[in-house]
């Protein structure tokens, strides 16, 4: 079943991650089994604490969302062993006319090489020159030959080599050949089966014949096999009896793995003239085989959305994705569909609120472990409420939720924002834990949120942060940097600003002070920084 990931955005927070694992659990509940919650990001510590306390995997880590070798419609042709015969793999082309190649594996699975149609027509046209056969098994001759062996003894060969000589009737007293190191093929011709036997011949393939006893009494070291096929298809499937690999190896074949983009697999294909090329799993073995026709129009990865729908917060590769939904809180941003699709965006202070809200719409009650999760989101959202995106559907939805799961709001509020940052974590770290980045009326700039209960001593490492934005600042090209320190207790946020000083002290009317301030109130980044950005930059 083709997979559908559900993802939030680059930098997840708790609201995020949740979201992802709450809708992914309510479409697979209602019958749909295909949607998988993914993540896009490292998980903060907040998530990371409350993901334990709920005994919650986190969502599958997706980098990229462009397609891949695994969401093309390959094909699955049989994939055979180095040791089976010419004739084999001849028989698998014939029953499926639209194999162009088929992959020749060693014992593990793991490519040796690729046969076409054309390699055993000209291997068939080199064996006119050269009409001989090299050390193949006894078992593959049987096979190929639908043989039996009239001859037993201790001096039974295990496998076959010599010149291939079809012995017809002749007038000539020549002998038909030239010494042991022959494989002579004959019918009912006594005579010519005596000289053989009496000269040592390797190996004699009876076609339509038995064996005369006096023959066999003194075969020796002759091994005498029997055929149902006539001289001419004997000699011509003798030749089919050698063991693949030995056409298959050593050449330069070009491979692709599941995990690679079909951007680059075009390159490669441009570049050469390949009919078929074969793809490995991970760990090198093969799994089907690709060709020009399968890139044409490959089946795309399919997504939905939530907990954000601006593309610079989003999936990289998500052009070539198929987006089926949206749930989210947040403003209408850029992301663009080449279809209709579901959209549900509401002006509340979680997603996981709206996923709750979806839930109870379609009669199913979340699980224990669910509903704490979901709670803790909001919770962690709307900073106990105290955002001014929190809304009173919120506080409703959590109580619920928290009612499902046994917890209490207020203990569950101090779990979460109590839990400071380590002295000790890396100041990059700290800041991209909760980043995301905007593009409004041609500016480009970051915002990272960091919502704790001691402000003070963060701000200790002040010095740090800026030098790291300083950085940010550079390297992407923002006009301007902003970190939130969002204080609970304090019910505001300590702000540092970079790049753009002009452009906030006249937004939130307010002096910056070494690039720090102090918004009394401010505690959401996409209702109260955002916006008045927005409004002055028109």
């Amino acid at each position: 079943m083709e997979k559908i990931f559900v993802t939030g955005h680059k930098n997840p927070d708790t609201d995020s991650v949740v979201a992802a694992l709450s809708f992914a659990a309510l479409q697979n509940a209602t019958g749909e089994r295909s949607y998988v919650a993914a993540r896009l990001g490292h998980l903060s510590d907040e998530t990371h604490m409350i993901l334990e306390r709920f005994g919650a995997e986190p969502p599958v880590y997706v980098k990229d969302m462009r397609t891949q070798v695994q969401d093309l419609d390959f094909d699955v042709p049989p994939i055979l062993s180095g040791g089976v015969t010419v004739n084999r793999v001849w028989s698998a082309m014939e029953e499926d006319k639209h194999i162009s190649a088929i992959p020749i594996t060693d014992e593990d699975g793991r490519l040796m090489g690729m046969m076409t149609a054309g390699d055993i027509a000209a291997y068939d046209i080199a064996t006119i020159e050269d009409p001989a056969i090299r050390d193949v098994p006894l078992f593959n001759i049987l096979s190929v030959l639908e043989g039996q062996i009239l001859t037993e003894g201790p001096e039974l060969a295990n496998s076959v080599s010599g010149e291939v000589v079809l012995a017809l009737p002749t007038a000539a007293e020549a002998p038909l050949f030239r010494g042991p190191d022959t494989v002579l093929v004959c019918g009912d011709q006594p005579e010519i089966l005596r000289a053989a036997v009496k000269a040592g011949v390797r190996c004699v393939i009876l076609c339509r014949a038995g064996l005369p006893e006096d023959v066999a009494a003194c075969s020796g070291s002759t091994t005498v096999l029997s055929t149902p096929y006539d001289g001419l298809r004997a000699v011509r499937r003798l030749f089919q009896a050698i063991p693949v690999e030995r056409l298959a190896s050593g050449r330069d074949i070009e491979a692709f793995h599941l995990t690679d983009f079909i951007d680059d697999v075009k390159e490669v294909v441009l570049r050469s003239r390949y009919r078929s090329y074969p793809i490995l799993d991970e760990n090198d073995r093969v799994v089907g085989t690709l060709s020009r026709f399968h890139l044409i129009r490959p089946r795309r990865k399919k997504v939905v959305l939530v907990d954000h729908n601006e593309l610079s917060q989003s999936v990289p590769g998500l052009d070539e994705a198929e987006i089926l939904a949206i749930i989210d809180h947040h403003r209408l941003a850029d992301i663009q569909t080449q279809n209709p699709i579901y959209v549900r965006n509401e002006p509340v202070g979680s997603s996981n609120t709206i996923i709750a809200a979806m839930f109870q719409e379609r009669g199913l009650m979340p699980s224990k472990k669910l509903a704490g999760l979901m709670a803790a989101a909001i919770v962690s959202d709307t900073v106990m409420f105290k955002s001014p995106t929190a809304t009173p559907r919120d506080r409703k939805m959590a109580e619920r939720l928290a009612s499902i799961a046994q917890v209490d709001l207020e203990e569950l509020g101090r779990f979460i924002f109590s839990a400071s940052s380590p002295e000790d974590k890396p100041v990059r770290d700290l800041l991209f834990t909760d980043f995301k980045e905007f593009h409004i009326a041609g500016h480009a700039f970051g915002i990272s949120q960091i919502t704790c209960m001691d402000s003070e001593r963060q701000m200790k490492r002040k010095r740090e942060f800026l030098d790291m934005m300083a950085e940010t600042l550079r390297k992407n090209g923002y006009s301007m940097m902003i970190l939130m320190l969002t204080d609970v207790l304090l019910e505001g946020s300590r702000v540092l600003c970079l790049g753009g000083e002009d452009v906030f002290t006249q937004a939130f009317n307010t002096e910056l002070h070494d690039n720090e301030a102090f918004l009394p109130g401010v505690m959401s980044r996409k209702k109260q920084i955002v916006p008045m950005l927005s409004a002055l930059w028109g």
